[in-house]
């Protein structure tokens, strides 16, 4: 039989009515084997995601403020949901347990994670499932990074003593067996690490949209879905913006070419978008773009010297000053005199000025120009690569619309086409694209 992982995001979860129609999803295919949830999100625009009243509950333990009505809070999310869902669980006794641990000086991760164990401990019950308690199972090193060989040592082998599990998402444990979890979103990485472990013919990422679309619906009105996609092409629009997946989830499916299905859990009969491995000649691409995605807030550093072409080791020298003040970099478009390098406003805040001394005094460049208040728009697709007049079509619809490009760049995959622009053109930009190309 075929073996499903299916991780649900917490809008998915954030209530029992959510958390049937999980239960629905799951019955419906005996292939759904191992369950990944998130915590409970919000139920309503001014709700609260209960990872954030954790957070918010190591802070006050953290500072010796009162925790009892977010303690409160907490609790009675849980209760209810196993309440509504009819269940006999003692889920008080973990909770209790946490508030100790939290009051105790537990970790921050600690107490986030906690979102997740006790949905877990919830779904394995409600679902008649095991529970995995990931921190046995998902490892870090001591630097705090993902360690997948030790990961991939012991999960394998604890999946195959279940038939059908819950694995919690978002956290695993150090060496020294405390908690660690991923950067916000994780649970994406821990399906994707299951799945990796389970040898899965798909993983099922559930969440609150039908897949991917082709533009950011904020921007463009009812823009189209995106059918299928490539790992190559979603690292792409992911990096840019594009945040239906964590940008990391990829990377443990991509290694065993395991298919991705990003679905919706209130339409579940909509195909969603199926993220595949590139396959040469028939990856699932068609003609033309996949998506469209970009962000706001660069800084354009351009650097000029005649005769830079010529100058062994300049460019490194150019790195060099960026390492310096622990800078990296986005774009970093050249011609023979000039090299341009694009980085986060947020990066270079409060260096910019030192940077450019150090740039000066290494490089002994002609000019330093600096130019902030720049957004990166990344048109993406496989398919262009056999598309005559694509970047024509690009460029005339921009310069249609009265958009100034201030900067040109295409990735050596040849997958992608970036164009800088003004912030205050961003939107204007991203529509004319998707007018013009699709």
């Amino acid at each position: 039989m075929a073996v499903k992982v299916a991780k649900f995001g917490g809008s998915s979860l954030a209530s029992a009515e959510q958390i049937l129609k999980m239960k629905q999803i799951i019955e419906a295919d005996e292939a759904r084997k191992f369950v990944v949830p998130s915590a409970p999100g919000k139920r309503f625009s001014d709700d609260i995601k209960v990872t954030d009243l954790l957070y918010a509950l190591h802070d006050a333990a953290l500072r010796l403020d009162d925790t009892q009505a977010v303690y409160e809070k907490i609790v009675k999310r849980y209760t209810d949901i196993r309440d509504e869902l009819g269940l006999s669980i003692r889920i008080e006794d973990h909770l209790e347990k946490m508030y100790k641990d939290i009051r105790a000086g537990a970790s921050e991760d600690y107490a986030a994670s906690r979102g997740e164990y006790m949905n877990g401990l919830l779904i394995a019950d409600l679902l008649g499932y095991d529970f995995i308690d990931a921190a046995d199972v998902i490892f870090f090193n001591e630097d705090g990074v993902y360690d997948a060989k030790k990961t991939l040592s012991v999960l394998p082998g604890a999946l195959k003593l279940h038939e059908r599990a819950v694995v919690p998402g978002f956290y695993g444990s150090l060496p020294n067996g405390k908690i660690k979890t991923f950067s916000r979103g994780g649970s994406d990485i821990t399906g994707s690490i299951v799945a990796r472990a389970a040898d899965a013919d798909l993983y099922e990422n559930w969440t609150d949209v039908s897949g991917f679309l082709m533009a950011d619906p904020r921007i463009v009105s009812d823009p189209k879905k995106i059918d299928v996609v490539t790992y190559l092409e979603l690292r792409e629009l992911a990096y840019m913006g594009a945040t239906v997946l964590h940008e990391d989830s990829i990377f443990p499916v991509l290694e065993a070419a395991i298919p991705i299905n990003v679905k919706n859990t209130n339409d579940p009969k909509n195909s969603g978008t199926m993220i595949i491995p590139a396959i040469e000649g028939r990856d699932g691409s068609k003609e033309g773009i996949t998506g469209i995605a970009g962000k706001k807030n660069f800084t354009v550093i351009t650097i000029e010297k005649d005769g830079m072409n010529t100058e062994v080791g300049f460019g490194r020298k150019v790195l060099g000053c960026l390492e310096k003040f622990g800078l990296s970099y986005e774009h970093m478009p050249s011609s023979i005199d000039t090299i341009s390098i694009v980085i986060a406003d947020v990066r270079i805040r409060g260096v910019i000025e030192q940077l450019i001394d150090e740039l000066h005094a290494q490089c002994q460049p002609d000019s330093v120009e600096v130019s902030s208040n720049m957004a990166i728009i990344a048109t993406v697709g496989r398919g262009m690569i056999r598309q005559i007049g694509v970047s024509a079509k690009l460029f005339t619809a921009l310069a249609r619309n009265n958009v100034n490009v201030r900067m040109i760049d295409q990735g050596s995959s040849e997958i992608n086409i970036i164009v800088g622009v003004e912030n205050d053109d961003f939107e204007k930009a991203v529509k004319a694209i998707y007018t013009a190309l699709v």
